[in-house]
């Protein structure tokens, strides 16, 4: 049996376009857990998670079997972009009246990511549980917007890179953040929840 920890992803694409079936076990094997813990974070549902996850493997094989897929160095951006567009496709219909929405031409260049979080590293269990309002909350936001603060602090991916992935300007990325923290807001003043911390 071959060992593949040598090869890159892009390689492991290549072989397998090349015919080399054992190539694909291997990069589905990298990649699962990283893109189902994307795909389960924004759709929060295992059901509709499971479902997308093998949407997006079942659309990366015929991809790959079409020769739609040119090494770019970037076989995990390609694998997220196929998810994002399979998720967004089911949520086009869903949207949610009570949430707000940033329009198509907003500016918001000088949104700065470090003015974002302002954490107290003085007191860790206040931070522990503030983290933890802060994911309930993340949960409550509409797909797109807890796509991006997700890849933005849980990937730690530049808003360069999201615009990239989800196929959209970077200042739409900008104004999903923007739109995010001001639903989070929000609902921590609905529910009284006291943040030490500068959203």
């Amino acid at each position: 049996m071959k060992d593949y920890a040598s090869l890159t992803d892009e390689q492991l694409a290549l072989l397998y376009v090349g015919g080399n079936n054992a190539a694909f076990d291997e990069l589905l094997e990298r990649n699962q857990k990283k893109l189902y813990s994307y795909i389960l974070f924004v759709v929060h549902d295992p059901e509709v998670a499971n479902d997308v996850f093998q949407e997006t493997f079942v659309k990366v094989i015929t991809k790959l079997q079409e020769g739609k897929y040119i090494d770019s160095g970037k076989f995990s951006f390609w694998l997220t972009r196929i998810a994002h567009n399979i998720i967004m496709d089911n949520y086009r219909q869903l949207k949610n009246a009570h949430i707000i929405e940033p329009t198509e031409d907003n500016d918001l260049n000088k949104l700065r990511s470090d003015d974002l979080m302002d954490i107290n590293r003085e007191n860790e269990y206040v931070n522990t549980q503030i983290m933890h309002d802060v994911r309930h909350m993340m949960d409550s936001l509409p797909a797109p917007q807890r796509e991006v603060v997700y890849m933005r602090f849980y990937q730690e991916l530049s808003f360069k890179e999201i615009a990239e992935i989800t196929g959209v300007s970077i200042n739409t990325s900008l104004g999903r953040m923007r739109y995010a923290l001001i639903n989070m807001r929000r609902m921590a003043k609905q529910h009284h929840i006291q943040l030490s911390m500068e959203l």
